[in-house]
């Protein structure tokens, strides 16, 4: 490349200005200006070359689907994606469908899937292969079924890119301990989907893969982390996913596209092997979790993967076989409720939400008692959002240096670009004129030492054991809780992150959680949001309203929550909403 092509390359994204002062200040500012334009080559090249391994992998995966249509003209896939995991794994079973007929009906559906709404980052190849040596045994509780992968739980061969363009081709070197144990079972893990950049935010867009849309409306996002997850499945592409979650990450996008997830306990589920965008950040932890279109579905892929398999694989997991008594159990419960965490007022439609469950609850006998969490706004800043930024964020910078930020996390980015110093200046004037925006800026300053981290972990222990005291002194056996919805307007999440509360706390806490759908946004919703202010009437609620506006007949849901280990439990609420919302459709 000559000097005048290298000029026309670099001006776009450098500026005439900055050639001129890289002219003035000499040779050495024009070398430093060398290597930034041959790092941004560099990225623009493995993005590139990423785009292509997808491509082609989606054409390959195409292209087969055609030669088995071709073979079998008669098939009817319509039936086959109609029916729930259940049924599904039934008739594998009892080999009135073949795995063949579910796997070709699930890719191709997939494949249009993502043509609307860029839902996935790769079709696994491997899968053509374990569906031809799949054992005609029909071992496995999950024989046949084909099975999506959030983009960050490690396949051999493939990335774990968690949306950064510095972990792009540096390829596992074996499945994670959660497909392996999938695959033994007869699952069929196919296909790979998208994730936010960085997958620190509830959006689901990254330079690398670009934005997913929400099934139920082009206009929206579908949430996030595993927000590919959540638009596959409710477009009907998967009949079971994997998300992980560490502040809401399979229940957001789970509440915005109109599905169920579930958060267990941490180590319930092995998470060997599905890689966090940094590790050592042990106040607030994450797990991985099924997604899918019911609750049952869930309690299946739990049945199947808390197996021995698992426990030997992963040794720090207990050996805790799914409790089905406990699941069936039809004993009244006594449930805590709450309509406002009177830290960030929820949209019409949650509070709608919560309360026309309450009454179906109370109809069908079980007892019902407002419940409110402890120090909400103090523990969202002090414990949750400082410990995820205990070392003033640096070691997010970093991990996003050498990629492009995507527009879906530049507001949330900016203040992590400023020095710590001049994050404590700006939080203390900005303390009295909006006092959410001071907390979050000083949050994100760190903790500040290594003695300072240990009084936050045990802090983090405190708050658990005074929380589980008071939920105790309540006598509830499960909460009814807002989730956040419904799905919001593009580049909205960014400028919401203390919505987050509804759903961060459970993982601080290390609360199982699950999402329900039980309502659409309705023409009232709207009106009545017309009139939203908000608590604290700052920025931050103006921006809400403007994320959840025009939302009318989107999906909306409720949380329910459990104390920690009571997974089939929370599963068995979970199903009593359920059960509840489709007879009072009827």
């Amino acid at each position: 490349m000559d000097l005048k092509q290298f000029l026309q390359e670099v001006e776009p994204h450098y500026g005439t200005a900055a050639l001129v002062t890289g002219a003035a200040c000499g040779l050495g500012a024009l070398l430093v200006l060398l290597q930034k334009f041959s790092s941004h080559q560099k990225t623009k090249e493995k993005i590139r070359r990423a785009r292509a391994r997808r491509d082609d992998s989606l054409q390959r995966a195409e292209q087969a689907v055609l030669q088995y249509k071709e073979s079998h003209p008669m098939h009817d896939s319509a039936h086959i994606l109609a029916l729930s995991l259940p049924e599904l794994t039934k008739q594998l079973q009892e080999g009135s469908l073949s795995p063949e007929e579910v796997f070709y009906s699930y890719v191709e559906k997939t494949l249009d899937a993502n043509k609307k709404l860029n839902c996935c980052t790769g079709i696994l190849l491997e899968s053509f292969d374990q569906l031809k040596t799949l054992s005609t045994s029909k071992k496995g509780l999950l024989y046949g079924v084909p099975v999506s992968i959030k983009e960050n739980i490690a396949y051999k061969n493939y990335d774990n890119s968690c949306g950064v363009v510095c972990y792009l081709e540096q390829p596992v070197e074996m499945d994670s301990v959660l497909v392996e144990v999938l695959k033994r079972q007869g699952a069929i893990p196919f296909v790979k989907t998208n994730v936010p950049q960085s997958l620190l935010n509830y959006d689901c867009s990254n330079p690398i893969y670009g934005q997913t849309l929400n099934p139920h409306n082009l206009q929206k996002t579908c949430g996030g982390s595993s927000g590919g997850e959540g638009a596959l499945i409710g477009a009907g592409g998967s009949v079971l996913g994997f998300g992980s979650d560490i502040g809401g990450s399979i229940r957001i996008p789970s509440s915005f596209c109109g599905i169920c997830g579930f958060k267990p306990t941490v180590g319930r589920l092995s998470t060997q092997g599905v890689a966090p965008l940094y590790g050592g950040q042990k106040s607030v932890l994450a797990t991985t979790g099924p997604m899918a279109r019911d609750v049952d579905s869930l309690v299946l892929c739990m049945q199947a993967l808390l197996n021995d398999d698992m426990f030997h694989l992963d040794p720090t997991i207990p050996p805790m076989p799914f409790n089905m008594q406990i699941y069936r159990s039809s004993k009244p419960l006594r449930i805590g409720f709450l309509e406002n965490d009177g830290f960030c007022q929820p949209s019409p439609s949650m509070a709608r939400a919560v309360r026309e469950v309450k009454v179906l609850l109370e109809q069908a006998g079980h007892t019902l008692v407002p419940y409110s969490l402890l120090k909400v706004r103090q523990t969202f800043y002090e414990l949750v959002m400082r410990a995820v930024a205990a070392d003033g964020a640096t070691t997010i910078v970093q991990k996003l240096e050498g990629s492009p930020l995507d527009p879906s996390i530049k507001t949330q980015a900016f203040s992590l670009y400023l020095p710590v110093w001049l994050r404590k200046v700006l939080s203390f004037l900005l303390k009295p004129l909006s006092p959410r925006s001071s907390a979050m800026l000083s949050a994100f300053c760190g903790v500040g030492s290594v003695p300072d981290l240990w009084k936050q972990h045990a802090a983090v222990e405190d708050y658990a054991q005074e929380t589980i005291a008071d939920w105790r002194k309540s006598s509830i056996d499960v909460l009814l809780y807002p989730v956040i919805g419904p799905a919001f307007n593009f580049y909205y999440c960014c400028k919401n992150t203390q919505l987050c509360s509804y759903t961060m706390l459970f993982n601080l806490l290390n609360f199982p959680a699950g999402v329900v759908p039980v309502s659409t946004v309705s023409a009232e919703d709207e009106e009545e949001l017309k009139h939203y202010k908000g608590i604290y009437r700052d920025i931050w609620d103006k921006s809400f309203k403007e994320a959840v506006t025009g939302a009318e007949g989107l999906p909306v849901a409720v949380q329910c929550v459990a104390l920690p280990w009571q997974d089939e439990l929370c599963l068995r609420f979970m199903k009593e909403v359920e059960e509840l919302v489709k007879e009072n459709r009827k």
